[in-house]
């Protein structure tokens, strides 16, 4: 795929690819996707069930040796509420462990199998379980955080709703990359970028028919109450159809007097992240890392 928008040169390949977003390569996609390394250097990994009615995998990230009870961040990988974690979403959870948290990487049920509300019920129990559970997973319940990259943002952005409305505890920090927010698709970034590499307005409406399988639902971005939220770091994609919706969400958050940091990007594509020898995607990291050390009071390793 040739590409007209001038994304750096650092993404190789991956300024050019436009993923195939069909039924069919779901399955073969999942297939190998389970088998990429869950692990990396510096933490250990260890498998967890979520209890509820439906058992949840999740994969609990630690600085390796730590013995202590330490703060949480419970993640939501991207990949379009229909793919698996990749290879560089443990990459990336295992930089934030180094920080001196434990990260709880949320195997959920993925659309068009289990479409809405299955997986927003299996990200909130995950988070309602690790503050359930947190003596037994040597978590610090008063130091949650949540966060998400892409559709996994939404979903972070959903369990912050539903832990309000049970009267849990809301997390200490909420970090975005590159979200998914607004199911109406009606931002300029999305009329503009309709063919951008690795994510475009075209996929996107596709991963919402996918998602919302009976229609009924209320994006994160369509919700009027955001006073509740935490301080929030937002990161966003230049050539991404994303882009604007989540200016758009910050806004939200600052005019309702939640702190926001906004860290825009540029040169980029939607999921950059993918590209791990990128100097931005290695900035992109080391910021976030910083930010949620900030927020959970933590070491601020932001090695790779």
């Amino acid at each position: 795929m040739r590409t007209r928008y001038p994304v750096d040169r650092s993404f190789g390949i991956f300024s050019r690819f436009s993923p195939p977003f069909g039924r069919g390569i779901f399955v073969l996609a999942r297939a190998a996707l389970s088998l990429v390394p869950k692990g990396s250097r510096g933490v250990s990994v260890r498998r967890v069930t979520v209890a509820g009615k439906v058992p949840v995998r999740a994969f609990l990230i630690s600085p390796k040796g730590e013995k202590r009870k330490l703060p949480c961040l419970v993640y939501f990988h991207g990949g379009g509420f229909v793919f698996k974690a990749a290879r560089y979403h443990y990459r990336n959870a295992a930089a934030y462990a180094r920080t001196g948290c434990r990260v709880l990487l949320v195997d959920y049920r993925l659309a068009p199998k289990y479409a809405y509300p299955v997986p927003n019920e299996d990200c909130f129990a995950a988070y309602a379980w690790a503050a359930e559970h947190a003596a037994e997973l040597a978590i610090d319940p008063a130091r949650l955080a949540v966060g998400g990259d892409s559709a996994g943002g939404c979903l972070a952005a959903d369990v912050i709703f539903r832990a309000h409305r049970a009267g849990l505890p809301a997390p200490r920090f909420f970090m975005l990359v590159y979200p998914v927010l607004d199911r109406r698709m009606q931002m300029q970034s999305m009329q503009a970028f309709s063919d951008t590499p690795m994510w475009n307005a075209r996929l996107n409406k596709k991963m919402w028919q996918y998602y919302l399988a009976d229609g009924q639902y209320r994006s994160p971005a369509e919700e009027g109450d955001f006073s509740f939220f935490p301080p929030t770091y937002l990161e966003t994609a230049e050539y991404d159809c994303l882009h604007d919706e989540g200016v758009a969400f910050a806004e939200k958050l600052r005019e309702q007097h939640v702190p926001v940091t906004v860290r825009e990007t540029s040169g980029t594509m939607h999921g950059y992240d993918i590209v791990r020898r990128s100097a931005i995607t290695q900035e992109s990291i080391m910021a976030r890392c910083a930010a949620l050390a900030t927020a959970l009071g933590t070491s601020a390793q932001t090695n790779q």
